[in-house]
């Protein structure tokens, strides 16, 4: 769930593709996991999936993000086609469907 480092294809989808050859055909590209993501005060982020629904989790879950005031967290941004959740400041990835799944580095407070 957790993704410590963006440099590289980490994600298959940025994976360098094969050339193609005649008659073939590429795959689809990956699909949106969500629409938004949104810093609530007290420190809880909640991400807006494609279908609507909202799910929320605490930022003290992941240790830098616990250790992030609320500024540097509302600099939050959406990439990867909404796949991954961004603090460019932290240093910091989250995917999406690790967040959905519960996966978090922490256990609750």
């Amino acid at each position: 769930a957790y993704v410590r480092n963006h440099h590289g294809p980490w994600c298959p989808a940025l994976a360098p593709h094969a050339p193609e050859s005649p008659g073939t055909r590429r795959s689809p590209p990956p699909r949106r996991m969500f629409c938004h993501a949104h810093v609530c005060g007290k420190g809880t982020i909640y991400v807006e999936l494609h279908d609507g629904r909202i799910v929320g989790f605490p930022a003290n879950r992941f240790r830098i993000l616990a250790a992030a005031t609320e500024e540097q967290l509302a600099r939050v941004q959406v990439e990867v086609n909404g796949y991954t959740l961004r603090w460019e400041e932290l240093d910091e990835d989250i995917t999406v469907p690790g967040i959905v799944a519960g996966h978090f580095q922490l256990p609750p407070k």
